[in-house]
């Protein structure tokens, strides 16, 4: 099991175990609140599909990178209030074989090929984790308790598993329009390494720009 944070409600504790299939209602819904706009000009579809629809599925199945094995959450009164996955460059290739999979199995081949390629330009902008670094994503507090040291017992939570391993650096990316997670992020000892400009426009969305962060382990 993990971590355990005391909130500011008398008696209120935030646990931390690994996320469990069971718990999509009310994860998936958080993952999506960490990037709404991105996930929305991959996954989204003219026809009618929505993002939300296949985290879903994904989460549901259990593999790749929304699956439910790649994601911690936080759970306080028996809801699930906040979500985290923190993973390496040495499941890049697993990670791209079940998208592969669940993208072929939600969209169909005809709508397949948008998707995937919405996909890759994003991550010139998100880039995906390379070398030793251990990198988190999909980071998220429910919002009626955000401000209460949830989101910071998260991190330490997945930062905990890099030290666990030996890992040595700590990376993420923060949209360059949400500095309240930058500012959270920097209190937990994290800093701004480069940023990517995005010229992704697809409908009304703007994909913002990402500043990646980075923390080193002692």
């Amino acid at each position: 099991m993990g971590n355990i944070v005391d909130m500011a409600r008398p008696g209120a504790q935030v646990r931390f175990r690994p996320a469990c299939a069971d718990d999509a209602e009310t994860a998936v819904p958080l993952i999506y609140s960490s990037g709404p706009v991105a996930f929305d000009y991959v996954f989204a579809t003219r026809d009618g599909d929505e993002a939300l629809d296949f985290l879903h599925r994904c989460f549901v199945d259990g593999g790749g990178e929304f699956g439910w094995r790649n994601h911690w959450v936080g759970v306080a009164d028996d809801q699930v209030v906040a979500v985290g996955a923190g993973y390496g460059a040495d499941r890049k290739w697993a990670f791209t074989l079940a998208a592969a999979r669940q993208i072929l199995r939600h969209y169909g081949i005809r709508r397949a090929l948008g998707v995937i390629v919405r996909g890759l330009r994003v991550e010139s902008v998100i880039r995906p984790p390379e070398g030793d670094m251990l990198y988190l994503a999909h980071l998220a507090v429910s919002p009626e308790l955000r401000g209460q040291g949830v989101g910071r017992a998260l991190i330490d939570q997945l930062v905990g598993l890099a030290r666990g391993v030996g890992g040595r650096r700590v990376t993420l990316d923060v949209a360059a329009s949400n500095p309240r997670a930058e500012a959270l992020y920097r209190r937990c000892g994290f800093a701004v390494v480069g940023e990517r400009r995005s010229h992704l426009f697809r409908g009304g969305l703007r994909v913002p720009d990402h500043r990646r962060m980075e923390r080193l382990l002692d």
